[in-house]
């Protein structure tokens, strides 16, 4: 920070990596001790900071609180004196954006995030199976709620990333890669690199983190796009690279590193799951002829977690054809099998058991999505629909699962209950926390309605400014 000329100042807020934690996700987030030693930095670099904070939304249906706690976080916390945020449980505020080629005129971040004026980003170094990898600016996903995180996840998910950045950008950042994650983001495979990424501008430091990896950063998506917007230099050329470890050393480290996009039917490959993945809306606009951002990425992750809570899990599991897209080819099913069709966007057409089945898709331009409308989806509302989903699923053979995506809580609790493995939500190791968090992040937002707390905070920016400019400023920030 001292090298870089860097003092906070203002509502500091520290934005971490949570996805999920606990000793099963262990090498999923952030390291409490590495948030600890910023916010001791930030302390000892102090010009005026009236807060001091971390903020963070953990991974959708799980209370954020309950994620904290799992982390080990809530002691740095008390040690700290560091005030922890829920963006789950804040005021949502409207962001307006006004840039070319944006998804859309607005979405809304926590708050705590609209409010900030030095922020530091301190995500886990990870590859990722929608994004290819997930760095800095990937972390961005994680500051907005749950109703609004899941607006553009689909085939957009890397234009989404990219218009976040116009929320805010960060002064600092500090990546883990202490122990890195390979493959994937929930579950990663540990890789011992033994190192952080520090700097002072997103798209540098992603194009640097890929450079170690192997990876041309022109080659993912959200990299390139803010690169070509002017939040940042893409070319190591044009990037100052120092430390105590060389960028060939921090290479030598990464060598091999496995990065996270494989097409469902060859992650399935050899088990009793047989994927069939068809064109999503976007290929018919130009896009890329399969969903990277949506349900294809979202079943390998949750496979990869009931394997963490069953070794068993391939075993126990039923032979099950999962469909995704415009799939126009052949179902190899045999008698009794059953066949489950995974989002919005899935068509098929042929014969099951006998019968003829249509499914038609029920996609929706995201451009009708209105981010007013977006409505919180209940985790235990979810677990009612699912079971009902079961049930139907007994008396025929397939079902079809409606979302854009659908979330990764549906798919487990249906998979967990199709092969007879442990429901993580009922895991004997943590459902006493869970459930005491989610009642106590239920109760919050009752409070909050009952004394006449506003949920979204409409209107102007809480520092008066105008939401066009407050994106606009951002840009411009990065451009200097």
């Amino acid at each position: 920070m001292e090298e870089l000329g860097l003092r906070p100042r203002g509502k500091t807020l520290v934005k971490p990596n949570l996805v999920a934690a606990g000793e099963l996700f262990t090498h999923a987030y952030t390291r409490p001790e590495i948030v600890e030693g910023v916010l001791g930095a930030l302390r000892d670099r102090d010009e005026g900071m009236t807060e001091l904070a971390v903020g963070e939304r953990c991974g959708i249906t799980i209370p954020t609180r309950f994620i904290y706690e799992e982390a080990g976080y809530n002691p740095v916390f008390e040690r700290t004196g560091a005030k922890r945020y829920c963006f789950d449980e804040v005021p949502q505020v409207e962001i307006r954006l006004t840039h070319e080629g944006r998804l859309r005129d607005y979405i809304f971040t926590p708050e705590p995030v609209a409010n900030a004026d030095f922020f530091v980003n301190c995500p886990k170094f990870k590859a990722h199976p929608w994004t290819t990898v997930t760095f800095s600016m990937k972390n961005y996903i994680g500051i907005q709620d749950d109703r609004h995180r899941l607006i553009d996840h689909d085939h957009a998910l890397n234009r989404k990333v990219a218009d976040l950045q116009y929320v805010i950008q960060p002064q600092l950042v500090v990546i883990d890669a202490i122990i890195a994650g390979e493959g994937r983001m929930l579950t990663p495979i540990p890789r011992n690199m033994n190192l952080l990424v520090i700097g002072n501008n997103q798209v540098a430091i992603d194009a640097v983190s890929c450079a170690i990896v192997g990876l041309d950063a022109r080659d993912v998506e959200h990299i390139r796009l803010a690169w070509e917007r002017g939040f940042g230099p893409i070319d190591l050329e044009a990037i100052t690279i120092g430390g105590n470890v060389s960028l060939d050393e921090a290479k030598a480290r990464a060598t091999g590193f496995q990065i996270g996009l494989v097409r469902v039917e060859k992650y399935f490959e050899g088990t009793n799951i047989h994927a069939y993945a068809g064109k999503p809306p976007s290929h018919e606009k130009g896009g890329d002829d399969y969903c990277w951002g949506g349900c294809p990425g979202v079943i390998e992750e949750v496979i990869e977690v009931l394997r963490l809570y069953d070794e068993h899990c391939d075993a126990k599991l039923p032979k099950i054809h999962l469909v995704f897209g415009d799939y126009k080819g052949p179902l190899d099913i045999s008698y009794g099998e059953k066949v489950i069709f995974i989002g919005d966007c899935v068509q098929w057409e042929g014969n099951l058991g006998g019968e003829l089945v249509q499914i038609k898709s029920t996609y929706k331009d995201r451009s009708t999505l209105d981010p007013y409308e977006a409505e919180h989806k209940d985790v235990y509302a979810r677990m009612l629909r699912m079971a009902n989903k079961l049930r139907e699923l007994k008396s025929r053979p397939y079902i079809r699962l409606e979302g854009c995506p659908v979330s990764i809580g549906e798919l487990v609790l249906l998979l967990a209950e199709l092969g007879g493995i442990q429901n993580p939500y009922f895991d004997k190791r943590q459902i006493v926390g869970f459930n005491r968090a989610y009642l106590a992040w239920r109760g919050t937002e009752a409070w909050k309605r009952l004394r006449g707390e506003p949920y979204q905070v409409h209107g102007e920016h809480p520092r008066g400014e105008a939401r066009p400019r407050l994106a606009d400023e951002v840009r411009g920030d990065a451009e200097e």
